[in-house]
């Protein structure tokens, strides 16, 4: 700081050193003593410092023979630190990555829709998944089959095997889970290899993860990448309740709903989600094996309940009295809108304060997803919503958060 400058010429003049009186005849004796002292001790110091060189010299000697025999100890030649690594370990991303690839799989979505001219032309889509049974059922992300779902009389969907960017088969819907990003696809094939899953539960921060998929699509098929998982249980959205593994291995678009591994090459997560921003370098998510396993366990058995699903995430930093600080309403405040989801048909778009539900108010976000949560599929749910300095009021269609083939 600038007040506190302590090398200003004024601590400079305060410390400069002082004159030297000169010394009466019993300190010149004294002084006299002291030198032959001091000749004494550079003596004595010397023979000391010969054996310590000697004494040194030969446990050095003995460090360098027994490096030869022992390449774990100091070579000093090179002042460094050999160490013997088994061939192994140096080939655990390779291993991996040869037992993993025949589990993933390449999927593409292509459906067909009425341009701005009415004709018909084709948009396509490309991800990952992983196969789960030998009999053809394959786990990936809801997103990546979610414009074949929301235009199925239009759509296919096709799965390529490893390394077989060119053949591929037509896969059918078995179910999903909107709120959790999963969904299961079934191919006709049989005698498929089956990633081997681990218990998501007992991993840990800082562990080693390998993931296998297809950034970028079909053209990189097969690609792996590794990193440390970096945090557990990160929730980053409200539409679910479900805690992610955060890593910092390379996960880009393409790779949702290829697999994350570990370095046994079992299958710890399904990677679902990527933050890119300026502030960050890269944040992967990926669903936790074990309730990946139960949600697709309920989808291929037809166990699922009908549970609601209006398709929003609400903020959590705008409470009520931050929006009356700002002069806002009370309400919740709609953070995203999934596409084509009930409460997009329903006119809802990011930034809504929503002040009303089904007759209740609103005081912020909490009262508001257990109103949600309430909601059975197929009710009409009256919604009044403040956007732009004027009330609108709308109806929202409750939907299925799930879907059965």
């Amino acid at each position: 700081m600038d007040d506190l400058n302590f090398y200003n010429s004024e601590n400079f003049e305060n410390n400069q050193p002082q004159p030297v009186s000169n010394q009466p005849k019993s300190e010149k004796i004294k002084a006299r003593f002291s030198f032959l002292t001091v000749i004494v001790s550079v003596i004595l110091a010397g023979i000391v410092g010969f054996s310590s060189a000697v004494i040194t010299t030969t446990v050095f000697w003995g460090l360098n023979k027994d490096t030869k025999s022992n390449p774990e100890h100091l070579d000093l030649e090179n002042n460094t630190i050999n160490i013997s690594v088994d061939e192994q370990a140096l080939s655990v991303v390779e291993a991996v990555a040869k037992k993993v690839t025949p589990c993933v799989v390449g999927i593409r979505t292509t459906t067909s829709v009425n341009s701005f001219f009415g004709n018909q032309q084709e948009e396509s889509g490309e991800g990952s998944g992983v196969i789960y049974k030998q009999d053809g059922y394959i786990i990936t992300n809801y997103h990546v089959i979610e414009d074949a779902v929301l235009n199925s009389r239009n759509a296919k969907i096709e799965v390529f095997l490893d390394n077989s960017a060119e053949n591929s088969y037509i896969a059918t819907v078995v179910g999903y889970n909107i709120s959790a990003d999963l969904a299961v696809i079934k191919i006709g094939v049989t005698g498929l290899p089956v990633i081997e899953i681990a218990d998501s539960e007992k991993i840990k921060v800082g562990q080693y993860v390998i993931t296998v998929g297809n950034p970028g699509g079909l053209e990189f098929m097969d690609s792996v990448t590794y990193g440390v998982i970096s945090g557990l249980d990160r929730v980053v959205s409200s539409d679910s309740d479900i805690g992610l593994i955060q890593t910092d291995a390379a996960i880009n678009p393409g790779n949702s709903g290829g697999a994350l591994v570990d370095a046994t090459g079992k299958l710890v997560g399904i990677n679902s989600a990527k933050i890119v921003s300026e502030e960050f370098e890269g944040m992967g998510f990926a669903i936790p094996s074990k309730e990946t396993v139960e949600i697709c366990d309920k989808i291929i058995s037809k166990e699922n309940s009908p549970e609601p699903y209006i398709g929003i995430t609400l903020s959590e930093k705008y409470t009520a009295e931050v929006l009356e600080f700002y002069g806002y309403p009370k309400g919740a405040v709609v953070l995203s809108v999934y596409n084509g989801s009930p409460a997009y048909q329903a006119g809802l778009r990011k930034g809504d304060i929503i002040t009303e539900f089904s007759g209740s108010q609103i005081s912020d976000y909490k009262a508001l997803e257990k109103l949600m949560s309430n909601c059975q599929p197929n009710q009409k749910v009256s919604v009044k919503l403040y956007r732009s300095g004027r009330y609108y009021s709308t109806t929202i269609t409750v939907g299925s958060n799930n879907a059965i083939g």
